[in-house]
Formats: C-alpha cells, structure tokens, sequence
C-alpha cells in the first residue's frame, strides 16, 4: 500500500484528472463523499461503484464484496472475523458497567447531523446509548431536551479538529450534564466515519471515554 499513488480523498479534490491519469478500471466511492467530485467521475467512461453501508452489517458485506472483486475472498473474511472479535472483546468488558451512559455523538455541525447508524452500534457495545436517531439532522433543541452525559464530535473530514469550545459556547445547551462536567471529546473522524477496520480503533476509543 507504501507504494501506491496517494490523491487524498473526494473532499479535497477539486479535479479528476489526477484519477483518470492512472487509467482505473474501477473507480470506488464510499460515503460521506463530495456529490461535484462523484458528479465529475460520473462523466467519464469508467466504471463506478457507489457504496453506502448503514449498519456494522453493511460494512461486513462490503468487505465481503471488495474482496471478491479484488481475489481476495478468504483476506476478507479473516478481516471480518478480526473486526467481530474486537468489538466483541469491548461489549463483553462494558458489559460490567451500569446504567448506560447517554451519548451524543455529531458527525457535522452546521446543520446539526449525528453520526451514522453503526457508530450508534459502537456506542451500545462500548456502554453508552445514543440519544437521538443516528445519521440524522437533529436540533439544538433535540440534543439538549435529551441530556447527554457525553458528546463525541467526529467531524467528517477535518480529522482531530472539531473543535468543543463551540459546543461550550451554546446557550442552548448551558444545562446539558456533558457541558456541565467538561465531558466535550473528539474522536478523529476516520475512526468513526470509515466504514472498516479504523472502526475497531474508534470503538475503543468510545468505550475509553464512556468509562470515564
């Protein structure tokens, strides 16, 4: 992987040209992606693969997918068996700690949108319970009526910089127990927003914050 060409990510990429210069035969888009950039590959005579997993289920059979497309069924189905054993191995040491602890976890700001469906996943086995619908526009005043006891912010494509000092600032949210007792945290996005293996990393990161 050292050695392949890195173009970043659709997000970032004003022009196509740098894809088409190495002549793919398949092109794969994962979600969040830019719809112009989607838009722009759209035109060009390639074929394009568009994959919109919603649930820790759906990133398993697209792995089982990609690897059949690549020769590499059986390197699929070891990755998936990796990835249960993690997740496994956190639900059964959250599963000593009660009540659940009540969590908010926002994938993008402005608007208001919580994290996608299986990261609500991640918090129930990590010991936490998502407090509004998952993959969603919600409200300021949804999220405050519901008090969580932790936000997660894991804003898509800006890394490690969401920044908690504009949730501090809501007056809206002066009342809310995670404002209240500092507990405001950022999870790099691609450890929550990549439906793969960097959600291992993310759920442990969610269990390491929700037994706080």
């Amino acid at each position: 992987m050292a050695n392949l060409p890195q173009l970043g990510d659709c997000w970032h990429m004003d022009s196509v040209d740098a894809i088409l210069r190495l002549k793919p035969t398949l092109v794969i888009g994962s979600v969040p992606y830019k719809q112009e950039t989607v838009a722009k590959l759209l035109e060009q005579p390639l074929n394009f693969l568009a994959m919109n997993p919603r649930t820790l289920s759906d990133i398993e059979n697209d792995i089982r997918m990609l690897g059949g497309i690549a020769g590499r069924a059986a390197s699929a189905k070891g990755l998936i068996r990796k990835m249960r054993a993690a997740f496994a191995s956190i639900q059964k040491r959250a599963a000593k700690r009660k009540p659940h602890v009540r969590v908010y976890c926002e994938a993008w700001p402005h608007p208001r949108i919580t994290s996608p469906p299986w990261v609500a996943e991640l918090v129930k086995m990590a010991g936490g319970e998502m407090i509004v619908p998952a993959g969603q526009k919600v409200t300021e005043e949804q999220i405050a009526a519901a008090q969580p006891q932790l936000i997660v912010l894991a804003w898509a494509a800006t890394g490690n910089k969401s920044d908690p000092n504009q949730i501090y600032r809501l007056p809206s949210w002066k009342n809310v127990p995670a404002i209240l007792n500092r507990r405001v945290h950022v999870i790099s996005d691609e450890l929550l927003n990549t439906p793969g293996p960097p959600l291992m990393t993310g759920a442990l990161e969610l269990a390491r914050l929700i037994s706080e």
